[in-house]
């Protein structure tokens, strides 16, 4: 299978992608591709709770992974937004057809990451920070948080050693709103997507087998990593 990480996308495109609007990343893009992308980043159920550079940053990846054979789940992406607190919902399972959000959830980052808010992200083993970026769902497991979904990170030197670093996405009881209520934010994980107990199994059944994780957040870092789609590349 075709990985994320063999396509060479530039730094200028995603710095493009993240401060133009939606209609000029439409311009290099397959009619019916740039008209998708633009209505989804503009379409009320979604934008109500995310924002639409994200949006957009988000299904073009989406798209890109498509074509390159990584997802065997079509029609649904999940993002995390990691600008926001702890305390807020970060987690939403989308239908893309459909442009709306199926589920949404608290999520934890990493200890390693930060306090209250998100800030630092690493691919390196014991950092105990979050990783950024484009990851494809697997199977799921029993393990030590219960049922459990295991990640591939796709970017080189972003996210690919999140199989390494057992990132996976299960629930956690620091991931509740009781915990919110004690300690003014979530608990942190040791780099996992930790869901509250209640949310974890309905989020990995919806996502499990194949489908697009995206994590965001808006850093000078990953903005110079991080490969996007060719506008200029035939779908």
């Amino acid at each position: 299978m075709a990985t994320m990480r063999t396509v060479a996308f530039s730094a200028l495109l995603y710095i493009i992608v993240l401060f133009l609007p939606a209609p000029v990343l439409a311009a290099g893009t397959p009619p019916s591709r740039a008209a998708h992308i633009a209505a989804f980043a503009a379409a009320p159920a979604l934008r109500s709770e995310i924002s639409p550079k994200l949006l957009t940053v988000a299904l073009s990846g989406y798209y890109r992974m498509l074509e390159q054979g990584e997802i065997l789940r079509e029609g649904v992406m999940t993002v995390i937004d990691f600008n926001r607190p702890s305390s807020e919902k970060r987690l939403f399972v989308i239908d893309i057809r459909n442009m709306s959000i199926i589920y949404s959830s608290l999520v934890a980052h990493g200890s390693g990451s930060g306090g209250a808010k998100a800030a630092r992200f690493s691919n390196e083993p014991g950092s105990f920070q979050s990783s950024l970026g484009f990851f494809t769902t697997g199977d799921t497991y029993a393990g030590r948080h219960g049922y459990s979904l295991r990640l591939e990170g796709l970017e080189e030197g972003v996210n690919d050693n999140a199989a390494m670093r057992s990132i996976v996405i299960h629930g956690a009881d620091y991931a509740t709103r009781g915990f919110i209520s004690k300690y003014g934010r979530l608990g942190r994980s040791q780099g996992c997507p930790a869901l509250p107990p209640g949310s974890s199994r309905p989020v990995i059944d919806l996502i499990k087998g194949g489908s697009c994780l995206f994590i965001y957040h808006d850093s000078a870092g990953y903005a110079a990593s991080v490969p996007l789609p060719d506008p200029d590349r035939p779908s």
